[in-house]
C-alpha cells in the first residue's frame, strides 16, 4: 500500500494539496493520511474526493512515536514530530513502512507531502 501523507495549513487550497502531491513525483497512491484533526477540513475533503482516495486519520500520540527524517524545530514543537506528512505516512501502515518521498512543500508553501509504502493496518 503506498499512503501519501499530507500536513497543510487552514489557508491551504486544493491545489496546495495537489501541488504537495505532485512534487512526490509518485504516480499512484492508495490512500491520503493526516492528523485527525485535520482530516474533516473541507479543503482535504475536496481534494480526497477529486482523488477518489479515502483519508486514514492518525491520533496525535501515533504520529509522535514515528521516526522522520525531517526535523523541524517548529512542528516539534507543535505536534512533537519532526515532519507531519512523514509521521502521517508512516503511521498509515505497519511498522516495517518505509518512507519512499521525504517530505515536499507546496510552492504556496501551505502544504507538506511525504510518502509511505509498507502493509496496511
Amino acid at each position: 500500500m503506498i499512503v501519501a501523507g499530507f500536513g497543510f495549513r487552514a489557508s491551504a487550497t486544493e491545489d496546495s494539496l495537489r501541488d504537495a502531491l505532485a512534487l512526490t513525483a509518485v504516480a499512484h497512491v492508495d490512500a491520503i493520511a493526516t492528523p485527525t484533526d485535520k482530516a474533516h477540513s473541507s479543503t482535504l475533503q475536496a481534494f480526497a474526493k477529486a482523488q477518489n482516495l479515502p483519508i486514514l486519520e492518525i491520533g496525535a500520540r501515533k504520529m509522535q512515536t514515528m521516526q522522520t527524517l525531517t526535523q523541524s524545530a517548529k512542528v516539534r514543537e507543535k505536534r512533537g514530530t519532526g515532519s507531519v506528512a512523514e509521521a502521517c505516512a508512516l503511521a498509515a501502515l505497519t511498522a516495517d513502512a518505509t518512507l519512499t518521498t521525504p517530505r515536499v512543500v507546496s510552492a504556496d508553501r501551505l502544504a507538506t507531502c511525504a510518502i509511505a509504502q509498507g502493509e496496511p493496518l
